[in-house]
Order: C-alpha cells, then sequence, then structure tokens
C-alpha cells in the first residue's frame, strides 16, 4: 500500500492524494486543520509541524504504528521538516540539506557562487555597518529582504547611501517579529543583502522526474514597481522565444546545481542585462492560484502530479506540455481606508471562466496601501481563448461582478479594482 505522511497542506492536497488511493497520514498546525482534512486523511495528527521538537516523536509514533513510504510537504513552513522525516527514516525523499538550500535564501546565494564566479553577490545583515560594507563593495542599487519569508513580505529596493539608515530601521523594525502581516506560521528572523537584478519577471513551474526537470510552464508576473508586490499573473507567458528559451536552459540547469531530483519547484527569475537570474526558488507548488493556472491552460495538475509521483501513480511529461488556453490571476486592490461591503463573490465564482475566486476583505477590515502581497483583498483567477483573453476576462469579473466598497480616509465611498497591469517588459 503507497503510505504518505504529510506535512501540512491544504484541503485540495489531501483529497487529492486520497482520490489517487493513497493512504494519507496528516500533519496539520492548530490553526489550519478543516473538516474536509479529518475527514479525508485516513491519521490526522494536530500539531506544530514547523516544531522538530513536536514533530519527531509524532513521525516516530506513525512510524511505528504505520509506516510510511514517504514523507511530503508542499507548504513552505513544513518543508524543513518534511525533509527532516526523509532523513530521519532513509526515505529517499528531498532531505533536509537540499531543502535548506530553497528555503535559506543566503544559503541558495552562497550555494550558486561556488558554482558561478558572476552569481548574483549576496551578505547576511547583522549590524548596521553590514549595509556601508555592502554598499561599498557592490554598489547601489541592492535588496534587503528575509533569509527565508515568502509573499514579498520585508523586501525593500535601497537606491543609494541616504537610504541606508532607512533600511536599518527597516530591519530593526520587523526582525523577531510576527505581524499581522505575516502568517503566524513564520518568524523573522535573519536578513540578508544582494544585488538588484533588473528585467521582466516570470516565474517557472517544473517538475522532476529523477534528475529530468520538465518545465511545465512560464508564468508571466506583474510586479509592483515599489513594493515589489505581485499584482497578475498569465499562462502561458507573453514572452519573446529567444527569452523563453534562455529559461528552458537556465532553470533546469539551476535545480540540477541546487540538487533537486524529484518534486515540484516553483522558481522566480527576471531576464533582463544579465540575462537569465534567479531571485529564489521553493521545492513546492506556488501559491497565488498559479498551480490553478497550469491546469487551466495546460491540463496538468501539479499538486496531483506532486503526490502520485513518489508512488508511480503519475505520467512523467513530456519536455515541452502545449498550451490548449489562456490562464490569468488578476488581484483585488482597494484605495486605503475600510471595507464597507462586499458582494457578487459567489457570482464571480459562477462565471463560466472562473477557475478560482477568494476575497479575504471582509467589512470593517483596514485597506492599506499596497506594500507587499498582504495587502490585497483578493484574487480572480480565470480562462480564456488565450493569455490576453483570460486577462480581459479577469478584470471584467472584478470591475463589474465583484463589488468590495472602500470608504477612504476622507469618507468618500469608493469600489475597490483591478491591480493595474504592469507589462513584464525590461526594467
Amino acid at each position: 500500500m503507497s503510505t504518505l505522511l504529510l506535512v501540512g497542506g491544504t484541503d485540495d492536497t489531501v483529497v487529492k492524494a486520497k482520490e489517487l488511493g493513497i493512504t494519507v497520514l496528516l500533519l496539520q498546525h492548530p490553526t489550519k486543520i478543516s473538516a474536509i482534512q479529518e475527514e479525508a486523511a485516513d491519521v490526522v495528527r494536530v500539531v506544530d509541524f514547523t516544531s522538530w521538537s513536536e514533530v519527531e516523536p509524532v513521525a516516530e509514533e506513525l512510524w511505528d504504528l504505520h509506516g510510511f513510504d514517504v514523507a511530503l510537504s508542499l507548504t513552505e513552513p513544513g518543508l524543513d521538516n518534511a525533509g527532516r522525516i526523509n532523513d530521519r527514516f532513509g526515505l529517499g525523499g528531498t532531505g533536509l540539506e537540499v531543502t535548506r538550500l530553497f528555503r535559506d535564501k543566503l544559503a541558495m546565494r552562497a550555494h550558486l557562487a561556488l558554482h558561478d564566479p558572476s552569481a548574483v553577490p549576496a551578505a547576511r545583515l547583522a549590524e548596521r555597518g553590514d549595509l556601508d560594507a555592502y554598499a561599498a563593495r557592490h554598489g547601489f542599487p541592492f535588496i534587503v529582504k528575509p533569509t527565508d519569508a515568502t509573499a514579498g513580505i520585508g523586501v525593500l529596493k535601497v537606491e543609494g547611501p541616504d537610504e541606508l539608515e532607512r533600511a536599518w530601521e527597516h530591519v530593526s523594525r520587523l526582525r523577531g517579529t510576527r505581524t499581522d502581516r505575516v502568517s503566524t506560521l513564520f518568524l523573522l528572523g535573519e536578513f540578508l543583502m544582494e544585488r538588484y537584478i533588473d528585467g521582466a519577471e516570470y516565474s517557472v513551474e517544473t517538475f522532476s522526474f529523477n534528475g529530468r526537470h520538465v518545465v511545465v510552464a512560464v508564468t508571466e508576473k506583474w510586479v509592483d514597481p515599489r513594493s515589489f508586490a505581485e499584482v497578475g499573473h498569465v499562462v502561458p507567458a507573453r514572452m519573446s522565444e529567444a527569452d523563453e528559451e534562455l529559461i528552458r536552459a537556465a532553470v533546469p540547469s539551476f535545480l540540477t546545481t541546487m540538487g533537486l531530483r524529484d518534486g515540484v519547484a516553483h522558481t522566480e527569475v527576471r531576464v533582463g542585462s544579465r540575462g537569465v537570474a534567479v531571485i529564489e526558488s521553493h521545492n513546492r507548488v506556488a501559491g497565488d492560484a498559479i498551480t490553478d493556472l497550469v491546469e487551466g491552460a495546460y491540463g496538468i495538475d501539479l499538486i496531483a502530479y506532486s503526490v502520485g509521483w513518489p508512488f508511480g501513480l503519475v505520467p512523467e511529461l513530456p519536455e515541452r506540455p502545449v498550451a490548449h488556453a489562456g490562464a490569468s490571476t488578476r488581484f483585488v486592490v482597494g484605495t486605503p481606508g475600510r471595507v464597507v461591503s462586499v458582494s457578487g463573490v459567489e457570482a464571480a465564482a459562477a462565471a463560466p471562466v472562473a477557475l478560482v475566486v477568494r476575497v479575504s476583505a471582509k467589512p470593517g477590515d483596514e485597506v492599506r496601501s499596497l506594500r507587499d502581497n498582504w495587502d490585497r483583498l483578493g484574487l480572480v483567477a480565470v480562462t480564456g481563448l488565450d493569455a490576453d483573453d483570460a486577462i480581459a476576462n479577469g478584470a471584467r469579473l472584478i470591475e463589474s461582478v465583484i463589488d468590495i466598497q472602500v470608504e477612504t480616509e476622507d469618507g468618500t465611498v469608493v469600489r475597490a479594482g483591478a491591480a493595474e497591469v504592469v507589462e513584464a517588459v525590461p526594467a
């Protein structure tokens, strides 16, 4: 029997594993457990899966009682402990050493520098003087960000010497905090500095089969140039054939260098003056409904592949999957103020083109200016005949069906709308 120890996960992940006939032993965080998971999983242990001291005895218990063939996590906070379990029981899946290279952005930069002298230079930011030292050695602009956070939290572009003090205040304010802007599963700890990478931004959704890395999709990303918040995605990316070939060569090479042999990965890159440069990468599925976009455009379910491939329950993918449609995520953003009312969500979700509609905004919620992904009010993922058609469909649902009314600071009530499209052209 195929038995999976799943560290964290969504309802969708648990259900899809069961649909493939897999026995699911689920470790779920007390804040993330749901009735669907409790009903679908064969065994559930409610535990803080980010804590190895809590996970280890539970994993030992489940090993003795049930045994399991694979440990897997598709959620960022669960990756390290899934790697530890694979190592502890000799399961052969991705272990902690490789996982940490993906999770720790500074470790990734150091590892890449061992293999490429021209790799993006990076350094740990521990004290105020480190900012001056990095600027003196590498110049401006450069990026300051946490070593292991997600969703654009804490990312700051430092343009010149007059911004160094502000950068240090930024780091000092965030370090060691769990704010209302961050998932409760994350604690902001270490920060790093790295050279700013220019160019158009994409994410690359891959799946690896015994060391053969298949680029399933290249996702065009719209990123706010001030905050680096992601405001839209399109699959397949509208890009030149030459740039796509560069990505298709660079990302598999990167994954090989990182030591990944099997499973899904989500790699963010920019194509600019330095060619293809990796911003960061994750050995998990993408967020923001990108997996839904990939399935909508290509018919490939990366979550089902992730849980099924270790057991040989899904076939290997061809080198170049062919898209049969376009798909796009548009995000809902609002003017700073407070949410008055929310309507139209169910109607939008019922639209024939809709893949996923998620609105987090509720009456009474504060609406802030866009500083990172947590300031978005919702998302609409849709299909279309092609990428352009999907983009238009998403905007139409947001502008004409979803109605989020926001009272601004001066008392005016305005409707939230689709985030402005930032075309993927070199910076």
